[in-house]
């Protein structure tokens, strides 16, 4: 897989406003925010996209979600509410070839995907 600006956000030779970073993953700012408050939360371990962590093990692809909701509540998103967003594929809306949720709150988001 060929490095990523994640990669390079990851190891620090490019800038950004990192909100939580521990040994499973960083969050930082999008620098294109589409709602009050818009994180990326990308894990440490690569992936390409949610198709391929059915070759991670179990444990660590609920860590990756643990860590997201985690972000999410330090944020001070939990009581009121937020949303999380994976895309995979180009038809999908991804834009960087390497796994991130987005979690988007901080207001009241429009449309209902349920």
């Amino acid at each position: 897989m060929p490095e990523t600006i994640f990669d390079k956000i990851l190891a620090k030779t490019i800038p950004a406003q990192v909100v939580f970073e521990d040994q499973d993953v960083m969050a930082f700012k999008d620098t294109s925010p589409q709602a009050k408050v818009h994180v990326l939360v990308i894990p440490k371990q690569r992936a390409r996209n949610l198709t391929e962590l059915r070759a991670w093990n179990t444990a660590d692809v609920g860590v990756f979600f643990q860590k997201v909701a985690a972000v999410a509540a330090e944020l001070g998103l939990a009581e009121k509410g937020y949303r999380v967003v994976l895309n995979t594929g180009k038809e999908g809306g991804q834009s960087v070839d390497y796994i991130h949720a987005h979690i988007l709150g901080g207001e009241p988001l429009s449309g209902n995907f349920a």
